[in-house]
């Protein structure tokens, strides 16, 4: 692995947000494309980083921090603010972005298995995630890893709008 995943800085805030409202709207995973509400949501990483984990996976391995994001993710445990879906004992991630760039290098595997890494260090037993139908490639990731659909778990946060599935992995 050529590059580092750590927690991000305040300083890459705005370049994270960027990153990832760039890497749903260039997949098409936004309804209303450049127009989507959700896109605020998306750039807003000081507000997520106030309420959950922040990871960021960057170029090389020095303290720096100066080289530009791969990716990111939002690590969050059961009961917190981020928490969607998280059952007690559970934790969830949100928000999985890869720089179109920096794809095929193992980017998104290995933001989930650091999402899996702190779920095993905060005791949890398993976690969770909400993702489109359309994400196909990072469907993929998640069975590789292990976790499975729920679809007694999908659910709606705008009903008649947007729908999304689940997948978990318990150990």
């Amino acid at each position: 692995m050529d590059f580092t995943i750590r927690p991000a800085r305040a300083k890459e805030y705005e370049a994270l947000g960027d990153l990832t409202a760039q890497a749903y709207l260039q997949d098409g995973h936004l309804d209303f494309g450049a127009d989507d509400p959700y896109l605020d949501r998306l750039r807003d990483v000081a507000s997520r980083a106030a309420k959950a984990e922040v990871l960021v996976a960057v170029d090389g391995h020095g303290p720096d921090g100066t080289a530009p994001p791969l990716g990111t993710v939002t690590f969050a445990v059961a009961g917190t603010p981020l928490a969607e879906i998280a059952r007690p004992g559970e934790a969830e991630f949100r928000m999985l972005a890869v720089d179109p760039a920096a794809r095929g290098r193992g980017v998104g595997e290995a933001l989930v298995r650091a999402c899996l890494e702190r779920a095993r260090a905060a005791g949890c037993t398993g976690i969770t995630l909400s993702t489109q139908r359309s994400m196909h490639a990072a469907h993929r990731v998640y069975e590789r890893l292990g976790f499975v659909r729920t679809p007694d778990r999908d659910w709606e946060p705008v009903p008649g709008l947007v729908s999304l599935i689940t997948y978990e992995l318990t150990w």
